[in-house]
């Protein structure tokens, strides 16, 4: 019994000492550990350090810097272009929504436009026109391209229910009749506040009953716009039939006739018009 004391005592002996020598071992350790640790930080404090020295010297420079005269006020100068820049910036989306807009309303203006100088068109046309081969005419636009303001237009004729390009299809008089009509529908479209309408030989290529029917749609004209005072109508013409049709006294006073000399001098007489 008491040689297992002994013996347990040993072991208790033997067992304290390696626990010491464990304790030393990861003192020891731990104190390395920490030294590294220690040295690490040193190290970055000390880089910190010569970070914080230039910084400081940056801004003793800087501080140098603003008090030049080219740094007045910089702070004030600088909140005024932010502004500048912001109000800009806003003004610029502004200008873009403004944009937008307007072009829409120039495509629906433009539709409406082309809608309203068709119909003249058409009355016209129909009013003026003798032949039967030709129902009515009209202007057609194409746009160049998506989300573009560029047109291209071409004059369509309406015959039966085949419409029809009239380039290279047409008459020189129907040609003539559709030029002289486009312009009427353009003229009284665009230019109600412009008072002078001028045709230089508007009979040209058109036959008998056409030119007849034409001098008809002017007095038609000239009877809508009889009170508006600044209204005139200018026609040179060579077509004393034409003249005399449309030369009738409720719509015109006088007429100029324009001749030549024996010296090929030109003298225009006024000649009053009578009933």
């Amino acid at each position: 019994m008491e040689s297992q004391l002994l013996s347990c005592d040993a072991r208790k002996q033997e067992i304290l000492a390696e626990l010491n020598k464990s304790k030393d071992l990861m003192r020891n350790q731990d104190q390395l550990r920490l030294s590294e640790e220690r040295e690490r930080i040193l190290s970055e404090l000390n880089r910190c350090r010569g970070t914080m020295s230039v910084y400081q010297n940056n801004i003793s420079k800087d501080k140098a810097d603003l008090k030049q005269a080219q740094y007045k006020d910089i702070d004030k100068r600088y909140f005024d272009q932010l502004i500048q820049l912001k109000t800009t910036e806003m003004a610029n989306k502004d200008l873009d929504r403004y944009y937008n807009a307007l072009d829409k309303a120039l495509m629906r203006f433009h539709s409406m436009k082309m809608e309203e100088i068709n119909k003249i068109i058409r009355e016209l046309w129909q009013q003026t026109y003798r032949g039967q081969d030709i129902d009515y005419i009209s202007i057609h636009s194409d746009s160049q391209g998506a989300g573009t303001r560029s047109y291209s237009y071409k004059v369509l004729m309406q015959a039966g229910d085949a419409e029809l390009e009239m380039r290279g299809r047409c008459s020189a008089g129907q040609k003539v009749l559709a030029s002289l009509i486009i312009r009427l529908a353009l003229a009284e479209t665009f230019c109600l506040n412009c008072g002078i309408l001028a045709l230089d030989e508007p009979t040209t290529n058109l036959d008998g009953p056409n030119a007849e029917s034409l001098a008809a749609a002017l007095l038609r004209i000239m009877e809508d716009r009889k009170g508006q005072e600044n209204f005139q109508l200018i026609v040179i013409t060579h077509d004393e039939r034409f003249a005399q049709l449309i030369g009738q006294r409720q719509h015109a006073e006088r007429y100029y006739r324009v001749t030549k000399d024996d010296l090929q001098h030109s003298i225009i007489e006024a000649q009053e018009i009578f009933d």
